[in-house]
């Protein structure tokens, strides 16, 4: 697979993905997967986009093909943003599409923040808002409006108690499994398919090293620096999203003076699993205009 050297010489992995049809060539989209720290695999082609576009998903550092950092802030989401500016300077791209998915939003950001004018657009799919300082409760409220839908909801309701104190990281594979069926809008074989891979997709040490070192005039800073973004922004929501819900992509799309919000229907947390065709419609047009 291709790699790059990044701003401390780190040599990070990226993937290429599809491509443009033939005589219509199009910019590349760089797609940041999120977890945070999960391996890129799971974002698949994101439900066909690769047919329209070439992809380019890195894999953030101690996931995938990139090595483990030599220092632990290097896993916290402002140096990954740094990490992409070095990956457009190799693929030697003036101005580019950023994507991201849900903890990868605030790598997104943090990019747009540090870089306005190299954005064609930013699309940021199931936004989490704790950049923006908020954590919106109804993400719960979705997960419990689906009680009467089946077995799966008491097996991932004890399994999401039991993830609260769980340490091992055995264990906690286990838990994601069981409760994996709550961030999707339904638990059929494309679902189930998606969540098996997840426990083999889980990188502990970056993860916790995602929300590290960022203190409040940093974060305030970034904040303030989304206002003069002129690029166009996508905020995507799915209705039945149970991790990460809708209220925070609203507050994350308040964030952008140019952002557009749009609600996936019957779509959960992986809405290219859910609900490929619209997604790839929605992106579609939104990458055209």
């Amino acid at each position: 697979m291709p790699h790059f050297s990044s701003y401390d010489g780190a040599r990070l992995g990226y993937h290429l993905l599809g491509g443009s049809p033939p005589g219509r060539e199009r910019p590349p989209v760089v797609c940041l997967a999120g977890g945070p720290a999960r391996d890129a695999a799971y974002l698949g082609d994101l439900g066909g986009l690769g047919a329209y576009r070439q992809l380019v998903v890195p894999d953030a550092r101690g996931t995938g093909d990139s090595p483990a950092a030599s220092d632990p802030d290097e896993y916290a989401f402002p140096r990954l943003a740094e990490d992409v500016e070095a990956l457009r300077r190799h693929l030697g791209l003036d101005r580019f599409a950023l994507l991201a998915h849900d903890a990868a939003a605030a790598t997104a950001q943090t990019y747009a923040a540090a870089h306005p004018g190299r954005l064609t657009h930013l699309v940021l799919l199931n936004p989490g808002s704790r950049l923006q300082g908020e954590l919106p409760d109804d993400a719960r409220e979705i997960f419990n409006s689906r009680a009467e839908e089946g077995e799966w909801w008491a097996e991932a309701h004890t399994a999401v108690q039991l993830l609260e104190q769980a340490t091992d990281l055995d264990e906690i594979r286990t838990l994601l499994h069981r409760a994996a069926p709550m961030a999707y809008a339904r638990w059929e074989a494309p679902q189930r398919a998606h969540a098996a891979a997840e426990g083999d997709q889980l990188n502990p040490v970056p993860r916790a090293g995602f929300w590290q070192g960022v203190d409040e005039p940093s974060r305030r800073s970034v904040l303030d620096a989304l206002h003069r973004v002129e690029a166009p922004v996508l905020v995507v929501t799915g209705d039945l999203d149970a991790v990460t819900g809708m209220r925070a992509g609203e507050a994350v799309a308040e964030s952008f003076p140019n952002a557009r919000l749009h609600t996936l229907k019957d779509t959960g947390h992986y809405p290219w699993v859910d609900s490929p065709g619209s997604l790839t419609r929605l992106l579609q047009d939104f990458l055209q205009a």
